[in-house]
């Protein structure tokens, strides 16, 4: 019997309370320790896919199954027990030090009245640690800048030990050293990894596949060699650009272009003429 997808999002659609659609139909899956990038422009519905997966959001449409099981069927409890979340706004930390928001990740797998343990303990300096986070330990999550909150708040999903970890814009507030070197920890990690995403060139070093949403819908998706295309670039994002495969890394490069050529030059494809008086 093959085994179930970590995710299923089957035909899933969300219509805000004014009426809006947010999403339409969409189909997305992502198999046990794959990782998947959600990519598409502002206002496309990707924070809302990704607020439906990890439950702060009930879809009006469909169904979210995960590793086979019904999302919706589920105690808060038990899916935090299997997804966890770094979401864009990392909210407030309540008084609370770094240390202990990302002791909270172990809550799901306590009862009220338990403590942490010397395990617990264990775990959560072990993801401060994985995370660049270690030395902000000690020090009020309130007082710490979009970065380093952004450091602690993954090491509270790691410390959670999901089977899915969703990331929406993980990399918003990073240094380009932490922006690598967080996408490279969650790819390596054993956890299934759903992560939308602004950088496509981050996007397609990274992902193994990519969904390209548009308005609320999937446009696109497959492989970044097979999603990333001029044509879809210009359609969805409405830019010019090349895509390119970088001779180092072996992952497809988008190389932006400006609105029209420089005067003088031809635009891409085009044979330049000859000026007057030169030779040949």
């Amino acid at each position: 019997m093959t085994a179930p997808h970590a995710l299923d999002v089957e035909e899933v659609s969300y219509r805000a309370a004014e009426g809006r659609v947010l999403l339409d139909g969409v189909r997305l899956r992502a198999a046990p320790g794959e990782t998947v990038g959600v990519v598409g422009p502002n206002g496309s519905g990707k924070t809302t896919l990704l607020r439906c997966v990890y439950g702060t959001l009930r879809p009006t449409g469909g169904r979210i199954t995960l590793g086979g099981h019904d999302a919706a069927a589920l105690s808060v409890k038990a899916r935090a027990r299997r997804v966890a979340a770094v979401p864009q706004d990392a909210g407030g930390g309540f008084g609370l030090t770094a240390g202990r928001i990302a002791a909270m990740g172990r809550s799901p797998h306590k009862r009220f009245w338990e403590g942490d343990t010397a395990a617990d303990a264990a775990r959560v300096a072990e993801a401060l640690e994985r995370t660049g986070a270690a030395a902000l330990a000690g020090r009020p999550f309130d007082e710490l800048s979009g970065g380093e909150r952004q450091r602690v708040l993954v090491a509270r999903a790691l410390v959670q030990d999901p089977g899915l970890l969703v990331l929406d814009e993980p990399t918003n507030h990073l240094d380009v050293r932490y922006q690598w070197e967080l996408l490279a920890l969650v790819r390596d990690l054993p956890a299934t990894g759903l992560l939308a995403l602004h950088d496509l060139n981050l996007a397609a070093y990274f992902c193994d596949r990519l969904y390209v949403l548009e308005a609320g819908r999937v446009v696109a998706d497959g492989t970044p060699e097979e999603v990333l295309t001029p044509g879809l670039l210009a359609e969805v994002y409405g830019v010019r650009a090349e895509v390119q495969v970088h001779p180092r890394t072996g992952a497809p490069t988008v190389v932006y272009l400006p609105p029209r050529e420089p005067r003088g030059l031809p635009e891409p494809g085009e044979a330049q003429e000859p000026q007057e008086g030169a030779r040949g």
